[in-house]
């Protein structure tokens, strides 16, 4: 999860979106016209995997048919059925909010095939002893930045093709709507943006950005694809599984001779303009969103633990103002104690039942 760069100002209350935003939403444009590329050159083989050829390299990604396809079911743990007396609860929750902003985590994102660190069973720490990357390993070290990288160009295909499930569209009709006040992700895929989101803060930052950690100079993460594959014409790698921020797991082996190049404008080292475990949220980006909280008359919480600070620290916030809070989020939370309505159903098949006006 890159530090944004000290002096990045968030949008205005009016909705005019920051210069980090629009480099997101161009990124997220450009991601798509490459997807139609990668999708000619992509060939499904039912029991190997996805197999991704360049004109002289081989990357193969062995996840399954399933999974290859975002299947809603592989990364979301088990939920009761949706409760009607539930549903009209959150639907006169948010029929009495005037000014509501929604907090997302990973949990939304789960749909739309994109794997979490903590659901139990199916998230990443349930499935495997591997932990995410360090802010500090990541900075400090080039031999961590090139597995980083490694990685990372085998998943790029993958991890950008997603698209925005039903829980996104529905945030994205409410704010369309009048009713959504402001947005804030914890995730880094960009998919609020595809929906359309605009009143959005990514709190963690977006992978469909690169940054310079020498200048600060900042490029779509598809422009990087595209240099990694010059560098690496015959680099060949197969991959097993598929981790939350857009990377898979390599082998050291097949890590020690691939390339990654430097920024094109100073020759320093290059970061995903996210914020990687370890690492601190830009304090104008906190104080921002802790006005927008205090600026609402309520808060939803949607596909959240809250385990992590830097989201929490909102809903202490809130508390203090003396918001309703509502979650919905399958599993626990940090904050169940604080919310005066947690629900335990897929955030994709709950919101769009709710009516925003």
């Amino acid at each position: 999860m890159g530090r944004v760069r000290s002096g990045a100002s968030e949008p205005r209350v009016s909705g005019i979106r920051t210069l980090h935003l629009l480099s997101c939403s161009h990124a997220a444009v450009e991601c798509q016209g490459e997807i139609g590329v990668w999708k000619s050159e992509l060939k499904m083989k039912m029991n190997v995997g996805l197999t991704l050829r360049a004109a002289k390299g081989c990357w193969r990604l062995n996840l399954s048919q399933q999974c290859a396809h975002g299947s809603i079911g592989l990364f979301v743990p088990p939920s009761p059925p949706v409760d009607p007396e539930k549903v009209k609860e959150l639907q006169r929750f948010v029929s009495l909010s005037k000014r509501l902003l929604v907090m997302t985590g990973a949990g939304v994102s789960t749909e739309s095939g994109i794997p979490d660190y903590r659901s139990e069973k199916v998230g990443l720490y349930a499935r495997t002893d591997r932990r995410p990357i360090q802010h500090r390993d990541f900075v400090q070290r080039a031999p961590v930045r090139q597995r980083y990288w490694a990685r990372n160009f085998v998943g790029w295909p993958q991890f950008s093709s997603h698209q925005p499930n039903p829980a996104h569209w529905a945030l994205s009709s409410w704010e369309r709507l009048g009713k959504l006040y402001w947005l804030v992700t914890q995730n880094v895929d960009a998919l609020h943006t595809k929906a359309g989101s605009q009143r959005l803060t990514e709190l963690h930052g977006c992978m469909h950005r690169v940054l310079c950690l020498a200048c600060g100079e900042q490029t779509p993460r598809g422009v990087l694809q595209e240099r990694f594959e010059a560098l690496n014409p015959s680099w060949r790698a197969e991959a097993h599984g598929l981790a939350p921020d857009g990377d898979v797991f390599l082998t050291e082996e097949q890590v020690q001779s691939f390339r990654v190049p430097a920024c094109a404008r100073c020759g320093g080292p290059l970061k995903p303009d996210v914020v990687f475990f370890g690492d601190t949220v830009n304090p104008d980006k906190v104080d921002f969103v802790h006005r927008r909280v205090k600026e609402a008359d309520s808060l939803l919480v949607v596909g959240s633990s809250l385990q992590v600070y830097s989201g929490y620290r909102f809903i202490l916030t809130a508390r203090e103002k003396k918001l309703p809070i509502a979650i919905l989020n399958i599993g626990p939370t940090r904050s169940d104690h604080l919310a005066c309505l947690k629900l335990d159903s897929r955030c994709g098949e709950l919101l769009p039942l709710i009516d925003p006006q």
